[in-house]
């Protein structure tokens, strides 16, 4: 795996707003941000504004941010999940095969259009793992 488990904040619509608040607490910089619109992804009208990905950076400090897809719930207080990196595909398909085990698949290992390997599963003690490897061009 690469680096520490990052958080990654979900929110319901209110992402952007987030951003600029932490930009302003914690000075940094809001980067790679990309809305639902703008990435190449099935989206509603309503979610064409909405935070696909985005990142923020303060000195040491790390976040990744998001809004939810329209009809999905957002709980304020649980809306957290940790984002491993990892530098193989079969290290990443060892480790979804152990958290599904005993957990809760939300999204099954795949690829995906951002050019990664990528999975999201609840483990058995109700923490949410982002699991993502970026294969090399």
């Amino acid at each position: 795996m690469k680096g520490q488990a990052t958080p990654y904040l979900m929110f319901d619509g209110k992402a952007k707003d987030a951003l600029h608040f932490y930009r302003e607490v914690f000075g940094g910089e809001i980067s790679n941000l990309q809305t639902y619109g703008e990435a190449d992804y099935p989206t509603p009208p309503e979610a064409h504004d909405r935070i696909i990905h985005a990142q923020f950076r303060s000195g040491d400090l790390f976040l990744m941010v998001s809004d939810a897809f329209p009809g999905s719930t957002v709980v304020e207080g649980s809306n957290i999940s940790l984002t491993l990196e990892f530098e193989s595909e079969e290290e990443i398909q060892k480790i979804y095969d152990s958290l599904r085990q005993s957990g809760t698949v939300f999204m099954e290992l795949q690829d995906t259009f951002w050019g990664a390997k990528y999975g999201k599963v609840k483990d058995a003690y109700g923490v949410i793992w982002d699991l993502n490897y970026t294969k090399s061009s």
